[in-house]
């Protein structure tokens, strides 16, 4: 099935057919004037360009059949491929008259504005390249478009006209999927409805689940760590460690020695408790007085964020020192990976 934008809005049409497999644009001297195009040759040149080597279907306007086929003469003068260009004209009988002249005349020709299977009936015997029920404006005044297109649809299959169905007018996802299941031949849906066909709820979170997994597997600790290394020597005190956390943003600090190896780990949790032990002399205290653990779980920076995962859930604790060369290179936070949907 043909799948045709619907626009005139440059900008989208632009995003549209970079994804490179439209089949082409309509557009109308309505959603120009909606746009306000005042130059409309010159519009229409340019979208020419811009949907090539996709189709454009344009309006051929003209008070007799005659005038119809000046018309579109004239837009093909503009440069137009006559390969590569539609013209939309609106069913009555000077329309599909006009029809007949134009397709005589080698032009592919749209007969658009049809709310009737008679009006269809005659736009397939007049040789229509495509046929055009406006579904929405139809259900929007209380009638039953879906039987129209089906209708439309059995006609060209039962009496074999050379005539494509293009279901138009379209609102929403669910007439794009009615437009599939009733056997059109074409479709053509504005930009706001085509970028959602690919959504659903259910394929975002199995595409969040294998992202999330492939991480775990394939990328480093070093990967993810913040770069700031919240390292304090034994001989500093607790306020230094303090302002260590402020600065880095994490809840705790590694311990080292002179020769910057790794003693322990001091946390937010050992300095909330010996505040309401000791009070504010406490910030006073030297590190090496207030190592928390003297074995602080630790991972290497080659690690897999997969290990990483499973020593927070182990262990059941909010950080991990990250080591190199057997010292503290940086510090993986827990609230870290569940910002990032590695840890539910």
């Amino acid at each position: 099935m043909e799948l045709y934008l619907d626009s005139v809005d440059f900008k989208e049409i632009e995003e549209a057919f970079d994804m490179g497999f439209l089949t082409g644009l309509t557009t109308t001297p309505t959603f120009m004037h909606r746009h306000g195009i005042t130059d409309i040759d010159g519009a229409i040149v340019k979208l020419a360009g811009m949907v090539e080597p996709g189709i454009l279907q344009v309006e051929a306007l003209g008070d007799t059949a005659e005038e119809i086929l000046a018309e579109a003469k004239r837009l093909l003068a503009l440069g137009l491929d006559i390969e590569k260009t539609v013209f939309k004209i609106p069913v009555s009988n000077v329309g599909v008259k006009a029809c007949k002249l134009l397709r005589d005349n080698g032009m592919m020709v749209n007969v658009h504005l049809v709310y009737t299977l008679n009006q269809a009936y005659m736009a397939m015997q007049a040789g229509a390249t495509y046929v055009c029920p406006l579904v929405g404006r139809l259900q929007d005044q209380g009638h039953d478009a879906l039987t129209l297109v089906q209708s439309c649809v059995d006609a060209v299959n039962y009496y074999g006209y050379d005539t494509k169905v293009m279901f138009s007018s379209v609102r929403h996802a669910e007439h794009v999927r009615t437009a599939i299941m009733s056997g059109v031949h074409t479709i053509t849906a504005p930009w706001k409805v085509m970028k959602t066909l690919t959504s659903n709820n259910f394929t975002t979170v199995g595409t969040d689940q294998f992202v999330e997994h492939t991480r775990l597997m394939t990328e480093n600790v070093k990967d993810v760590m913040q770069d700031f290394n919240p390292v304090v020597k034994e001989d500093e005190t607790i306020f230094d460690a303090l302002n260590k956390m402020t600065e880095s943003g994490l809840g705790a600090v590694s311990i080292v020695n002179g020769t910057g190896e790794l003693k322990g780990i001091f946390t937010d949790g050992d300095l909330r408790r010996n505040l309401k032990e000791k009070g504010k002399a406490f910030l006073d205290d030297k590190m090496a007085d207030c190592v928390s653990s003297a074995n602080p779980i630790t991972i290497t920076q080659e690690a897999r964020l997969y290990d990483a995962v499973a020593l927070f859930k182990e262990k059941e604790i909010d950080t991990i020192i990250v080591m190199a060369n057997n010292k503290p290179v940086g510090m993986l936070d827990i609230q870290d990976f569940v910002k990032q949907n590695l840890v539910g």
